[in-house]
């Protein structure tokens, strides 16, 4: 189920989404996190060159001892603070909390970036510290900074904040998307049962409506008009056919039974009956292609599996090969039943004999003289085997449709409908029929359901 939903189109759909709307999410906290981090940088500079000029007014208006007298009153007032105070001569350090100057350049803009101990706080850390530097008269250096590391740490706990909302925004969006599609797919597999159970025969079944007015909704619910309008002509089309055959058979019957009173009155007149005979064999012949026809319909729209059975599979293929042996021995064919499987399924046992009945028939009625037919049983399907001309590949679903005869076998006797009734009853029974070539001949293969009640037996034969 989770393989499916991960490669369904409304995945994919919400997956999309959920990328584009964490792009932009990671898009706009990248914003946030640069204007926060230039706005305190900023700031940072700004202080900085606020003191530098407050300093270098002070040493103009008190002299070099009014300048050392306030940097030892702001390092006393908060000595562990951030700022980074340096009053050196062109050799020797005056007043501040630095002990050397710093050994680096400074960059174009006149900033030094450099890393100090911050010992002060009685931590062996280093921090970094931004500064700048002014030259006062008289050969005096100042520097003015400030220790950086809380606001990097600030920085730092600003792009933890935006990872983790970013990671619990995809978390939310991949969960929202992980719901929405298997909302989605639910709404969609009901439509694909209903469908094919539809296929399958039932043209009652109607997609579930939830009523919450939704496009679903109204597309269930057009379906479903649809549906009704088909079943509607089905039932108008089948209605006609049957009638047709019920109304033709009556009237056939009725003749074959004044040709069988015409033979009979030729016999005792001394005539010959055989266009008789022949018109009773043409009248029993159309008579078959009606019942075939009717049978095929019932098939074909039964609703119902009440009254399905257990039916034990290789007890049916032994009773049809047992029925057909006589025929296949006039005609010299050598018939082999192969069993490997005892099989057991849920069906009606009436139906699977005449569906197997007329494949091995077509397998004796198409077989040349001394050939082979093969019927084999596993706990997958059921394959007859033989070795006559076989069926074209282009023509191999056709021949499953009423009335359809390959050109080189309509000298043959039969209507066309074999085939027609095995698919109907391959499908009431949830099976699947496959034909395939022998080389030569044809390999027709009924598989089960997937679930089939089978357990492995040891290899029989029957000739």
């Amino acid at each position: 189920m989770q393989a499916r939903l991960l490669r369904s189109f409304s995945f994919r759909l919400a997956f999309t989404y959920m990328a584009l709307f964490g792009a932009s999410v990671l898009l706009l906290l990248w914003f946030i996190y640069w204007s926060t981090a230039a706005y305190m940088s900023r700031q940072a500079d700004a202080t900085i060159a606020a003191e530098i000029t407050g300093l270098a007014e002070r040493y103009d208006m008190d002299g070099l001892a009014g300048l050392i007298s306030v940097i030892n009153k702001r390092l006393s007032r908060k000595p562990t603070g951030s700022s980074i105070y340096l009053l050196t001569t062109a050799i020797n350090p005056i007043a501040g909390n630095l002990n050397r100057w710093p050994a680096i350049e400074a960059d174009k803009d006149g900033w030094l970036n450099f890393q100090l101990e911050n010992a002060s706080q009685g931590k062996n850390k280093i921090h970094l510290a931004r500064a700048r530097s002014f030259t006062l008269s008289g050969d005096f250096h100042l520097l003015v900074g400030r220790d950086i590391y809380e606001l990097e740490e600030t920085q730092r706990r600003i792009i933890r904040a935006l990872i983790l909302g970013f990671v619990i925004t995809l978390i939310l969006g991949g969960g929202g998307g992980f719901v929405l599609s298997h909302r989605v797919i639910k709404r969609l597999e009901s439509i694909n049962i209903t469908s094919r159970e539809i296929i399958n025969g039932d043209l009652s079944r109607r997609i579930p409506l939830h009523h919450s007015g939704d496009e679903f909704d109204t597309l269930a619910n057009n379906l479903n008009l649809m549906l009704d309008r088909i079943e509607e002509l089905m039932d108008d089309v089948r209605r006609v056919s049957d009638n047709i055959a019920h109304d033709l058979r009556t009237p056939l019957a009725r003749l074959r039974n004044r040709l069988e009173l015409l033979r009979a009155e030729q016999e005792k007149t001394g005539q010959d009956p055989t266009l008789a005979e022949q018109a009773i064999s043409e009248a029993d012949g159309l008579l078959k292609t009606f019942t075939a026809l009717l049978r095929i319909a019932r098939i074909e729209t039964r609703q119902r599996k009440d009254a399905f059975n257990d039916v034990d599979i290789r007890a049916l293929l032994h009773d049809v090969v047992e029925l057909y042996e006589p025929l296949a021995e006039d005609k010299g064919l050598s018939l082999n039943l192969q069993i490997d499987a005892n099989v057991h399924i849920q069906g009606d046992r009436d139906l699977l004999f005449q569906a197997m009945a007329n494949l091995l028939d077509n397998a004796i009625k198409y077989t040349p003289a001394e050939g082979q037919i093969q019927i084999n049983l596993d706990s997958h399907r059921i394959s007859i085997s033989d070795s006559g001309p076989g069926i074209p590949e282009n023509e191999r679903q056709q021949v499953f449709q009423r009335f359809y005869r390959l050109e080189k076998s309509r000298t043959t006797p039969g209507s066309g409908l074999g085939l027609s009734l095995v698919d109907a009853v391959a499908k009431i029974h949830g099976m699947s029929v496959k034909l395939e070539d022998n080389q030569p001949g044809l390999r027709v293969e009924c598989e089960f359901p997937d679930t089939p009640s089978s357990t492995p037996t040891p290899s029989s034969n029957h000739t």
